[in-house]
């Protein structure tokens, strides 16, 4: 299988680079020269356009920031439709809304092109391992084709459903995540007021029923949303609406998460517009 990859950022660069290693022939475009220079000391190919890279590529694999950014790379005028031939994939790992990948999917499948949503949890370092959390969305025999690539760079990875699956799923997590990072802050602040050594606190919290990844998160910054607020405080509040807004959709009632969430996105100085 050849596999075509846009996205080298922090995470999506080291997914790339276990694709490459594992033998896979693999091409490559980005927006800006100095984000394949890492690749200069291996097998990959490079395409000038998401286009090029289409025709070169069997499965193509998106890992962008936002639904504007997908729909350019695939749909646009230079996108990866515009080259790949029928049989060919397409998977989103970015986080997006799941409609977005239900839209580009049809628009797809008119070309006799299949694609699923496959967004990830675990950062570069999870990438870099090989032990990602790949969550997917799509057809039963379309997944199964590209697990093996998907498995270069992620373990597990689940099968959720159908298209939108991987993405409401993903959301689904980052909002429970942003939820507990308030919760896990302000029980850790009103430890220290009532006397409790804050490193000793976090010692026991992380051995006991309330621990969470949240609480390792805010432990490793001493208590201060700050550092979380500077690298993931946009994006956070992008997945907290966008789950806001699958909610309103689809008439359900959030609850509590939704309250939890909205109090860290304060905390960061994110808030949602619609809160």
């Amino acid at each position: 299988m050849r596999v075509g990859f846009i996205g080298l950022g922090s995470q999506g660069g080291a997914m790339a680079r276990r694709i490459v290693e594992a033998g896979y022939e693999t091409t490559l475009w980005a927006r800006r020269p100095e984000s394949l220079e890492p690749y200069s000391d291996t097998a990959a190919k490079i395409a000038g356009s998401p286009t090029e890279l289409g025709a070169a590529s069997d499965l193509a694999c998106v890992c962008v920031v936002n639904d504007a950014d997908v729909r350019e790379v695939i749909d646009g005028e230079q996108g990866i439709l515009r080259g790949m031939s029928a049989g060919g994939v397409i998977a989103v790992h970015s986080t997006v809304h799941p409609d977005t990948c239900r839209e580009l999917a049809e628009k797809a499948a008119a070309q006799g092109i299949s694609l699923v949503d496959a967004p990830v949890s675990g950062g570069g370092m999870g990438a870099a391992a090989g032990t990602l959390l790949v969550m997917v969305g799509g057809d039963d025999d379309v997944v199964a084709r590209v697990r093996p690539v998907f498995e270069t760079y992620g373990n597990p990875v689940v099968h959720l459903g159908g298209i939108g699956a991987g993405e409401v799923t993903k959301l689904l997590n980052n909002l429970l995540f942003t939820a507990n990072l308030s919760t896990a802050s302000s029980t850790m602040a009103l430890g220290e007021k009532l006397g409790v050594d804050p490193v000793r606190l976090a010692e026991v919290l992380a051995r006991g029923s309330g621990n969470s990844f949240a609480l390792g998160r805010i432990t490793a910054t001493a208590g201060s949303l700050d550092q979380i607020a500077g690298h993931a405080g946009e994006l956070l509040r992008k997945d907290v609406t966008l789950s806001a807004s699958l909610a309103d959709a689809a008439g359900a009632t959030v609850g509590s998460v939704l309250d939890a969430a909205d109090a860290t996105l304060a905390q960061m100085n994110y808030p949602r517009q619609d809160s």
